[in-house]
């Protein structure tokens, strides 16, 4: 139950975070304006609760051992962590190459979220 308050939270916070972010470029014309209105950055955040929410539904179905939970969680943790070190060296922005590095480590979460769902074990009761 507490993982799911966490992951609500964490989901909760990255959504305002993202609100606040555009309605503060949202007045200016410049070229700030148009990166954070980026499809490629709602895409990102789009897969972070995606991935999470498939992560807790894994949880919730027994379909993810207690281990492979706490791997994923981890993985998805530190994929997030060096997100917001990128956006740190950039002032706040990702560049494309951050862009491609960082969908490419979501795909390879999904493909470990998707072999760790879809494995034969499952969660002791």
């Amino acid at each position: 139950m507490s993982k799911k308050l966490v992951s609500f939270a964490i989901t909760a916070l990255l959504a305002t975070t993202g609100f606040a972010q555009s309605a503060t470029t949202t007045g200016s014309t410049s070229t700030s304006a148009t990166s954070a209105t980026n499809p490629n950055h709602r895409t990102i955040n789009q897969r972070k609760h995606n991935q999470q929410r498939r992560i807790d539904q894994g949880e919730d179905s027994g379909q993810l051992t207690r281990r492979e939970d706490h791997n994923l969680e981890k993985k998805e943790h530190a994929l997030n962590q060096e997100e917001r070190d990128m956006r740190k060296l950039d002032n706040g922005k990702l560049t494309a190459q951050d862009r491609k590095t960082i969908n490419k480590q979501q795909n390879k979460l999904s493909k470990n979220i998707y072999r760790d769902k879809h494995n034969a074990r499952k969660r002791k009761s």
